[in-house]
């Protein structure tokens, strides 16, 4: 080896016996190299004699990169010279030479310079390319693979529009196809017609790789030099050969997909699918494993996609009728692709049979042929949407791969379940009769299917609810009169699968318009929520869904259920019974579910005034008495642990959710006014719920739960709240961190949009405090310090509360609250703490809080208009000793739009402010 090729070697090295200051001198020698005037020759010179692959790539590398970069720079000679080094090394039958006997990833490296040149220099300077390499073909099969391997590359480089191109690209690839077709085409096509003949038997991947090649340029080039006499024969001859390679054979198949896709007017093209005779590949659809199958189920896809075209865009009916016919020919060699064989082309499978469906919209009444595809459509459907039996108790546990799998389906099922809506809007009657018959097949079917037969069938028939229409659902149109009580007398024998069971209840919720309408049926359905099938279920993500869905029923059929309530009430007795009783415990109680949508139905259930006050009152104290007792209980026993406590404090959390979901059901005008005494029970238990807060005021999920269950009494039991807000206030107050004032705003607001001047007195008491708390929040020295998330939340809650309670300038929820803002909030924090140098713009949690006071300035004018503006330009800037330039170009970008303007302008403001005053005025 001589140096260049030692460096070479070495620096592509990656055995790591190399010393690493040995690889790097090597790989700065290359680099060395690569910058001399002659380095194409030395590329050449060593591609011509050197037999080692690493100097071979590297050459072919550098050359790739010479030609790309500084082919402009190069003179006439050097060009003449690589053009015709790289065509002579490309076309050697010199087997001392090389390149063609190295590995693929050379060829392709060679192929790539090759299309390089091509690039600039097809058809003005070297126009004769295709036509000088075409003679060498007949020097064997090296040469051949490398003609192939330099279309192949010309068509990724350069022509594919599977690729983003930029304009030039697209230019230089017209131009390149056009000289192409007026000078070679047709003998390149003649080219592959007789290497194809002449190695099919001999040397079938030679062959498979010209037909390869081939199909990527039959989008382009005349379609005549294909769809003729001589070839179309030969492709199908090649298809239909038992014996021969399946790669040459699903490459024939390939050519005639190509044919098939070919663009062209929809006469032409009906004249071209009648003339391939399709039928001919029908039978290799069924040869099992064969990896032709793909290949031929792809031109069957193909195929009728392009009929189904034709039948769209002909105009005469005698045409229409023949698209009709090609069509009903390959229709059902589709169908068995895609029920039977293991292909990727079911997403356009999908789509073909969507456009098909489009087709039929029109039609009013469907024949038996038509008829025959729609059900043939809906089995395709069933069959695509139907789990794998190999994943069924990963599915029922839902592991790590029983998530995977139910997500992969689900994302997998869209586009067929748009297109059973697709169906069942075109033939509604023959949709329902299938599912009909899937679920009683389901039924029966053997164990080791059931479930996935089962789930397939409900998930059919619960996709087709989403087309029906509110009249036809109530109506039970159709076959829905019969389908949904079927459904709800049916015990499938594997119900306890979580699947079956999920997919059951949200089924029997979607169709339960029905139900509502025939309330005959509302007995089923109780025991279908309230039995092991729902909510008894003992799947833990199946109970959960059933109170939510029971919850939602009870919604809708509510006054239908009222001669039924005793019959729920006792169904739901055990679910009640956790929160109820002392003994259960806080894991207990998560391992069932929070219990807000069972109590939340409960409350609907009974808070409706079609129950008697004596029954209601009954009801109430059944509930609310033992769980604030377990409240009580709770708060007055001391625990020993953490593990204690947190186990309480989820106790805690979990009646009150209860709690306040029951109280849900009951209005405000009932509580108030017709029955006051159902009212009195609410605020006992408020009173109750209060004492959470002064017993654990640093627990701030209870915090929550309490302030959530507030906001909720504040709706029900409306003004007479009122005598209960200040203890309530208190507690809230005194421990509050930002974000929890932020929430207590949240609830200060829902006061004064509900009650506004009623509650004046009580928020002219607590805005003191409130503006104290919120002052506390921010020490002294927080900007001095870096500002943090509590200063940034701060100034988010004077920005809420001037949104909230300022609804103009001088109109004002909350007397004084507008002076305040502008006198001492916007002096204090939009101006004098921005101006300390310590308010370090260059930190990013700076300016997230400069962020907030630039737009806390914007909503200040928005409210207050001149009243801010005046002010904090006459009074704080002057402080500042801004100059009168500065101030009015601030007030321009203030009353302006552009935020971000405001935000860039007030930041190169306060910096030039600094610069003059050195950082003098401080926060106070």
């Amino acid at each position: 080896m001589d140096p260049l090729e030692e460096a070479i070697v070495i620096s592509f090295d990656e055995s790591g016996n190399i010393d690493s200051g040995l690889k790097a001198q090597a790989v700065a020698y290359c680099q060395q190299i690569k910058e001399t005037p002659t380095i194409c020759r030395i590329c050449i010179e060593k591609l011509r004699f050197c037999k080692l692959v690493q100097v071979q790539f590297w050459c072919l590398q550098t050359l790739h990169e010479v030609i790309r970069v500084k082919y402009s720079l190069m003179g006439l000679d050097e060009k003449d010279y690589v053009r015709s080094s790289v065509l002579s090394i490309a076309c050697s039958d010199d087997k001392n030479v090389g390149v063609l006997e190295g590995p693929a990833f050379i060829k392709n490296k060679l192929a790539q310079v090759f299309v390089t040149l091509i690039y600039f220099e097809y058809p003005v300077i070297w126009s004769s390319v295709f036509v000088d390499f075409l003679p060498h073909l007949s020097k064997g099969a090296a040469v051949i693979d490398m003609f192939c391997r330099v279309l192949n590359s010309l068509d990724d480089e350069l022509i594919s529009l599977d690729y983003p191109r930029s304009p030039e690209e697209v230019a230089v690839a017209g131009r390149v196809k056009d000289a192409m077709r007026q000078q070679c085409v047709a003998q390149i096509v003649r080219a592959w017609y007789d290497i194809v003949t002449l190695y099919r038997n001999s040397d079938p991947e030679l062959s498979s790789g010209v037909l390869d090649t081939m199909r990527r340029y039959i989008s382009w080039i005349d379609i005549g030099l294909v769809a003729n006499d001589a070839f179309v024969p030969l492709l199908f001859d090649l298809v239909l050969l038992d014996g021969l390679s399946e790669q040459l054979r699903c490459s024939a198949a390939g050519c005639i997909s190509a044919v098939v896709l070919k663009r062209m007017d929809p006469q032409s093209k009906l004249s071209l699918l009648e003339s391939l005779q399709i039928s001919r590949v029908f039978s290799l659809i069924t040869y099992g494993d064969s990896e032709l199958v793909p290949g031929v189920a792809a031109l069957l896809t193909d195929y009728a996609t392009e009929v189904l075209e034709c039948l769209k865009r002909v105009n005469s009916e005698e045409a229409k009728r023949e698209s009709t016919k090609l069509l009903d020919e390959v229709l059902p060699s589709v169908f068995y692709v895609v029920q039977n064989c293991e292909v990727h082309s079911g997403f356009n499978v999908v789509q073909l049979l969507s456009s098909y469906m489009a087709t039929m919209k029109g039609i009013s009444t469907l024949k038996d042929k038509e008829l025959h595809h729609v059900g043939q459509i809906l089995e395709v459907i069933r069959t695509q949407i139907r789990y794998d039996p190999a994943y069924r108790e990963n599915l029922d546990s839902l592991d790590k791969i029983g998530i995977e799998e139910e997500d992969r389906m689900a994302e997998s099922r869209k586009d067929l379940l748009v297109l059973l809506r697709s169906v069942g809007r075109v033939a509604p009657n023959l949709t329902l009769l299938f599912i009909r018959n899937s679920l009683a097949s389901a039924v029966s079917s053997s164990s080791d299917r059931n479930v996935e037969e089962v789930e397939a069938a409900l998930s059919l028939f619960y996709a087709l609810g989403e087309s029906q229409n509110e009249e036809s659902m109530k109506s039970g149109s159709g076959l829905l009169s019969e389908l949904v009580p079927t459904l709800l007398s049916t015990r499938f024998p594997c119900h306890s699968h979580r699947l079956v069971a999920l997919v059951y209840l949200d089924t029997i919720t979607r169709y339960m318009k029905f139900v509502q309408e025939n309330p005959q049926y509302i007995p089923m359905v109780l025991a279908a929520f309230l039995d092991e099938r729902g909510i008894r279920h003992p799947n833990v993500n199946v109970s959960r869904r059933a109170s939510y869905l029971f919850m939602r029923v009870v919604k809708l059929l509510k006054a239908n259920l009222v001669p039924f309530i005793e019959t729920i009430l006792q169904g739901l007795q055990d679910a009640v019974a956790r929160f109820t009783n002392t003994g259960y415990t806080s894991k207990e109680l998560s391992a069932s579910e929070d219990g807000s949508h069972i109590f939340e139905a409960i409350g609907l259930l009974i808070g409706m005034e079609d129950v008697p006050l004596e029954k209601q009152s009954e009801y109430l104290s059944s509930l609310l008495t033992p769980l604030c007792q377990q409240v009580g209980s709770l708060l007055s026993t001391p625990t020993d642990s953490m593990d204690e406590s947190s186990a309480k404090f989820a106790i805690i959390q979990q009646i009150i959710m209860a709690i306040n979901a029951l109280s849900k059901g009951f209005s405000e005008r009932l509580v108030t006014a017709s029955r006051p005494a159902i009212g009195q029970m609410f605020k006992k238990t408020l009173d109750i719920l209060l004492q959470v807060l002064i017993v654990y005021p640093k627990v701030e999920p209870l915090r929550n739960k309490v302030l959530s269950f507030i906001h909720r009494m504040v709706d029900t039991l409306g003004a007479s709240v009122f005598p209960y807000l200040p203890k309530a206030f208190e507690q809230l107050l005194t421990e509050s961190e930002p974000e929890e004032m932020v929430r207590f705003l949240v609830l200060l607001n829902q006061l004064i949009c509900k009650f506004s001047t009623l509650v004046q007195e009580i928020v002219e008491e607590v805005f003191p405090v409130i503006a104290g708390r919120i002052f506390g929040m921010i020490p002294t020295d927080a900007i001095l310090s870096g500002p943090g998330t509590n200063t940034e939340a701060c100034v988010q809650i004077f920005t809420r509360l001037i949104k909230d309670w300022c609804t103009g300038p001088n109109e004002e929820k909350v007397p004084g609250f507008q002076r305040f803002v502008i006198e001492a909030f916007a002096t204090n924090c939009c101006l004098q703490s921005v101006l300390d140098k310590s308010f370090e713009f260059r930190d990013a949690n700076t300016l997230l809080l400069f962020g907030e006071i630039v737009s806390a300035q914007k909503v200040m004018y928005e409210k207050f208009g001149d009243d801010f503006l005046v002010y904090f330009v006459s009074r704080g800037f002057p402080a500042a000793h801004c100059p009168q330039d500065l101030a009015e170009q601030y007030c321009q970008k203030l009353q302006g739009c552009d935020i971000k303007a405001l935000k860039s302008f007030y930041q190169s403001l306060i910096e030039n402010l600094r610069l003059q005053q050195n950082g003098s005025l401080v926060f106070r």
